[in-house]
């Protein structure tokens, strides 16, 4: 009896698991790795494959098998696990460039097309050759979905953040750093697979951009290619990763508190005590097919407990000897399948067969905090990961006015500050009076402290909108309490390409630093010995400013006085002593900051690196943070001059864009600088047109409709009628949107295209009314219906009281009457509408 129960309960059991399995189990799971005909990669798939055994992963295993016709027939290595051949693309078809990683992506789209077992399957995880599973891998308990594969992170993927990802990609802010493990749902990977083979190949041949300044490539090789190759294929279709940091560990690596890495990579050197293995070393080792020959055997466990007595560190040696000893099991097993005789007894070969070492290596599963994603503004943004110090608080600030010229260029420079990676916060100074403010659209731009308008002075009357600047940063330290040790001022016409703070630029308190603007010629003559009693500490800066926030408070009084000052002085607008070509003291808020800071002698840190105007030379492998477009540029015939749009509403008008740049294909290859010039110049140009696309599509319906406010209406021409107004107002906004940045030929193109844009909007507007004049006639003919219920009534019952006895009955004959009349007139009025 009591063994019945005991089998009934084991089977309860059984069921209970089985249930739970069932639901782990409900999709199948298929495991590639990519690999070619050399001893170097049978080694790594002995390894990988005991591994896979040893951790139960469920589903099946494929190795992709690149090897040319002349390489097969050397090759011993096709029982080593269950192959897939591919093509090998080593040596490129087209280009004869020489790149055995392009295999990779090739061999996944060859498996995709060719494969019966691709047709059969719901997941497919992705792991490199050189790698080592420690537990099952299941993508859906990962956290993977259809259209969120899950991804490890490659944080020297740096290429994502700069000129190579707007290069390769339509979409660089979709840019993930990821590789590694990579889990997939079928459908996603048919999409992807063929755009992770062309973008492999567009960036191999790049070459012009394969420094490691741009690429993170240590070997300024190209090297890293195809991983590049993923980032931007996936980037291209908007396939957005779930990124995990902790999955996945590289020998030598110390694990997190609590995180279970279910994956080793061993593609760097690692060491424990004096022991030390690099899989490079062992490049042409033929260790498989030579008889119990195994890798150096490394510390035992009692001997690793000895070398650290921090328990997480110690952890991390268990973890590196566990991969190098999953890799001897694995040889001394295949050893024995090729026939290999018995080998002589040892140690190490009695521990690798030994209770302890199971035990050792008995398969790991994946903890909730090792199933933690990362957080956003940690992939986004760079961080240097051996600086434990906490790096101080930062503020970035910019300061515009209520008019729809700073409306699109704070749309442009929110945007590449959302892409940059700039840590903290960012706040608009908004200068508006109170008429303007009234009549402002632009409020949600960016997050905005209002400050009172100085454009117009309030003592002089003098028209300076550039005395705003100082004067809306003093309101803003007065009025609000700023939680930042430094504060970053930008113009509002910049575009950041990366983040802008003072532990790199080595900012420090009574030492800010600025950009050159040598221009300021005025620092070296008469106009700073009148401004300032230290003339000598003039420094001639000015655009990107990091300052730390006690300085900022003690100087930006003297920022606006002294603005005030260099402005009342007439006397001294010449161009040969401001350097101002217009001769109109346009530049003496530059002037009041130079001579604010030399009153307090504070000595900036001036770096050309940061800032570059586009048009200009960029210098060789320098990465700067930001575009200044204050200056027209352009590109062979196309230009642009932020003053041809002062007056355009770039913002509330749906899908106005700027004329596009050329595309970067078209360029001149022969000269570099030129070339290196006009990349910049078409970067800065995409990502204003990038920002307002991103921010009509939030605002706007759609890309085909043409929107127009009450405000636009209210401003046609008083003789036309509302629905002519309504078709100017789209014209204009057509008209803007193909606008080119002569006005001659704007005026041109609106001139022609009017007559065409005037029919359509005008058959536009006719569609609409059809629908008011439905709607009148529906509402007439009811009232009318309506009131001729109620005269019938007052009818039939005013007579029907004057013969109440004699006409009874033919009273209800006259009601049923009439209401059949209502019924047969409700059916003709209807009849009538339809013909409308």
């Amino acid at each position: 009896m009591k063994k019945v129960l005991i089998l009934m309960l084991l089977m309860m059991m059984g069921n209970i698991d089985i249930t739970k399995g069932a639901k782990k189990v409900s999709w199948k799971v298929h495991t590639l790795f990519s690999v070619e005909c050399q001893n170097y990669f049978d080694w790594q798939t002995v390894g990988l494959m005991n591994s896979y055994r040893k951790a139960k992963q469920p589903g099946p295993i494929t190795r992709l098998l690149s090897c040319t016709d002349e390489e097969k027939k050397n090759y011993k290595g096709m029982h080593l696990a269950p192959t897939f051949e591919v093509p090998s693309m080593s040596r490129h078809p087209r280009t004869g460039d020489w790149y055995p990683a392009i295999n990779k992506p090739a061999g996944v789209v060859h498996w995709l097309k060719h494969s019966k077992e691709a047709k059969n399957v719901d997941w497919v995880l992705i792991l490199d050759a050189d790698m080592i599973i420690r537990g099952p891998i299941l993508p859906w308990e990962l956290g993977a979905e259809k259209g969120r594969p899950v991804a490890a992170y490659y944080g020297y993927l740096k290429g994502c953040d700069n000129i190579l990802a707007k290069l390769h990609t339509k979409h660089p802010d979709l840019c993930d750093k990821v590789g590694g493990l990579l889990a997939f749902h079928i459908s996603d990977l048919r999409r992807f697979a063929p755009l992770w083979l062309s973008k492999t190949e567009e960036v191999r041949e790049d070459k012009e951009h394969w420094a490691t300044n741009i690429t993170g490539d240590i070997y300024g090789k190209g090297w890293i290619s195809e991983m590049y190759g993923y980032s931007f294929g996936a980037a291209e279709i908007g396939l957005r990763h779930k990124i995990n940091d902790n999955l996945m560990l590289y020998p030598g690596y110390v694990p997190r508190e609590g995180i279970e890495p279910v994956l080793l990579h061993y593609g760097l050197p690692f060491s424990v005590g004096n022991w030390s293995f690099n899989k490079l070393a062992h490049h042409d080792d033929g260790i498989v097919y030579e008889c119990n020959r195994l890798f150096p055997e490394p510390p035992y466990p009692k001997e690793v407990l000895q070398l650290e007595l921090d328990a997480n560190r110690r952890r991390g040696l268990f973890i590196s000897i566990e991969c190098i000893n999953t890799i001897n099991e694995g040889l001394l097993l295949q050893h024995g399948a090729n026939g290999c005789p018995k080998p002589a007894w040892s140690k190490y070969l009695s521990f690798l067969k030994s209770k302890s070492f199971a035990e050792l290596t008995k398969p790991k599963y994946v903890t909730p905090a090792t199933l933690k994603m990362m957080d956003e503004e940690i992939i986004e943004a760079p961080v240097d990961r051996d600086d434990r110090k906490a790096h101080p608080k930062i503020h970035t600030v910019f300061s515009t006015e209520c008019t729809t010229y700073f409306d699109w260029q704070t749309v442009g420079l929110m945007h590449s500050f959302r892409l940059s990676g700039q840590p903290g916060n960012i706040t608009r100074l908004l200068s508006c009076n109170d008429e303007d403010l009234r009549k402002y659209k632009g409020n949600d731009l960016a997050p905005t402290h209002y400050v009172p308008s100085m454009s117009r002075h309030p003592l002089t009357g003098d028209w300076y909108p550039a005395i705003n600047k100082p004067a809306a940063v003093l309101h803003w330290l007065n009025h609000v309490n700023v939680d930042a040790e430094y504060i970053v001022i930008l113009d509002a016409d910049m575009i950041m390409r990366g983040p802008i703070t003072p532990w790199e630029f080595k900012a420090s308190r009574g030492h800010p630093v600025s950009t050159p603007y040598d221009y300021l010629i005025g620092c070296d003559n008469e106009l700073a010995k009148l401004h300032t009693s230290h003339p000598e500490a003039c420094d001639k800066v000015g655009g990107v400013i990091i300052m730390h926030i006690d300085d900022l408070r003690k100087f930006a009084m003297l920022w606006l006085h002294k603005t005030e000052e260099v402005r009342a002085d007439r006397a001294h607008y010449a161009r040969n002593i401001t350097g101002d070509i217009y001769e109109s003291g346009w530049i003496s808020e530059m002037y009041g900051y130079s001579f604010g800071a030399a009153e307090l002698k504070l000595k900036h840190t001036i770096n050309s690196e940061i800032l570059i105007y586009p048009g200009y030379v960029p210098a060789l492998n320098v990465k700067y943070r930001v575009f200044h477009y204050g200056l027209r540029f352009s590109v062979g015939n196309w230009s642009f001059d932020k003053a041809d749009w002062r007056e355009v509403d770039m913002v509330n008008r749906c899908w106005s864009q700027f004329p596009d740049p050329p595309d970067s294909s078209t360029l001149d290859q022969a000269n570099q600088e030129n070339l290196r010039r006009d990349m910049l110049s078409i970067e800065c140009a995409k990502t204003l047109n990038q920002a307002l696309e991103l921010h009509h599509k939030k605002k706007c319906p759609s890309a085909d409709s043409i929107l127009i406010s009450k405000g636009d209406e209210n401003t046609e021409e008083r003789g036309t009628s509302k629905e002519i107004g309504n078709t100017d107002a789209s014209i204009d906004s057509i008209t803007n949107h193909v606008a080119t940045n002569n006005s001659g030929e704007l005026a041109s193109v609106q001139k022609e295209e009017l007559s065409s844009v005037q029919k359509e909007e005008l058959a536009s507007v006719q569609k609409d009314e059809i629908p008011k004049s439905l709607r009148f006639w529906v509402v007439f003919l009811w009232a009318f219906s309506g009131f001729g219920f109620l005269v019938v009534i007052f009818l039939v019952y005013s007579g029907h009281s004057k013969r109440r006895t004699r006409m009874k009955h033919p009273s209800r004959r006259r009601r049923s009457f009439q209401s059949g009349f209502m019924e047969s007139n409700g059916r003709d009025r209807h009849g009538r509408d339809v013909d409308l």
